[in-house]
């Protein structure tokens, strides 16, 4: 069997909140899946302290799935997209990141951090 790719597995999440989906996801509100997220980030937590990578890769996946398919319900009410997040993480990572994607390349990691904090603060400021 081969691999899938993200594109596949945002087609596997679109089919299971899809008309012929299951009737468990379809059912599923951000609010009834706050137990479930918390319970798959604890045993995401669990799998790094036990360095179990197999564990690891399966609980990352598992808290993956629960992003996609929280960005499917505020597609489907309309307030933003998978694509919406991966861009706006992008574009936060490049502005937090001068030091990589600026001209500012020669910083240590204390003035990295410090930079890191002025940027946030800059951002909550300007709205982002």
């Amino acid at each position: 069997m081969d691999k899938h790719d993200f594109n596949q597995f945002r087609q596997v999440v679109d089919t299971l909140h899809g008309e012929d989906g299951c009737p468990w996801d379809k059912e599923q509100t951000l609010t009834s899946l706050v137990p479930h997220f918390r319970n798959e980030t604890q045993e995401l937590l669990d799998a790094i302290e036990s360095g179990d990578s197999a564990n690891l890769c399966e609980e990352l996946g598992d808290v993956l799935l629960h992003i996609a398919t929280m960005a499917k319900l505020a597609e489907k009410d309309g307030s933003f997209t998978l694509d919406d997040v991966v861009d706006g993480i992008s574009r936060k990572m490049i502005r937090r990141h001068p030091h990589v994607f600026g001209d500012q390349r020669e910083l240590g990691m204390e003035e990295v951090l410090k930079q890191w904090d002025e940027i946030k603060k800059a951002e909550k400021t300007r709205g982002f």
